[in-house]
């Protein structure tokens, strides 16, 4: 069950992201972990709301970035292949975002050293990281793209777009599956990057 300071973050980030930031009072987060509104135990662990909205927010970058760490070293030669496994790690690290992604979207605008964290920690690494790969198989004749930054952006964009509409609004993009959104975006990738079916260009 953790400890309660560890309750007390689980707590106060699903709160914020069904309720917002302000709209979440430090006594229902302590209402939420079992404890009297005006107990004031959440003083006892964090010096503020704000100081446990950072702790949540530390504690999701370095879980995701645990959980990505050597993806890029483990991919398959074969493109498509690779493309595939992406497809499913994104998904997969995204699957329990939903907080987080609607405490980012809505709240964390004012917070702009917690944003940035979030960015260069997680985003910013992972545009890099594929941009580098793509960048990689145009040298070795694998793939045929004219600038592999930008087709690493509108990949990562098009491949994170399911797990944020379904966190925003509790809907998928077209109301497909979850199988059938990657399987088309593995073969809308492949075309992009002008593979066969084989996965050479």
């Amino acid at each position: 069950m953790g400890t309660m300071r560890d309750r007390m973050v689980e707590a106060g980030m699903t709160l914020f992201g069904e309720r917002g930031y302000d709209a979440t009072s430090v006594a229902d987060i302590q209402v939420a972990c079992g404890l009297t509104a005006g107990s004031g135990a959440l003083y006892k662990h964090f010096p503020s709301k704000q100081a446990l909205l950072a702790e949540g927010l530390h504690r999701y970058v370095a879980s995701v970035g645990r959980s990505r760490d050597g993806l890029m070293e483990v991919l398959p030669d074969d493109p498509r292949q690779a493309l595939e496994m992406i497809a499913d790690a994104v998904a997969a690290a995204m699957a329990g975002d939903g907080p987080v992604i609607r405490v980012v979207l809505r709240d964390l605008e004012r917070f702009p050293d917690l944003l940035a964290e979030l960015w260069d920690g997680l985003l910013a690494a992972l545009y890099v990281e594929i941009a580098d790969w793509l960048r990689a198989l145009q040298d070795r004749g694998s793939v045929a793209i004219t600038d592999p930054a930008a087709t690493a952006a509108v990949l990562l964009a098009s491949l994170t777009y399911y797990r944020i509409l379904q966190a925003l609004i509790a809907r998928t993009p077209g109301d497909v599956d979850l199988a059938a959104f990657l399987a088309a975006w593995v073969d809308s990738a492949a075309a992009t990057l002008h593979l066969s079916a084989g996965g050479t260009p």
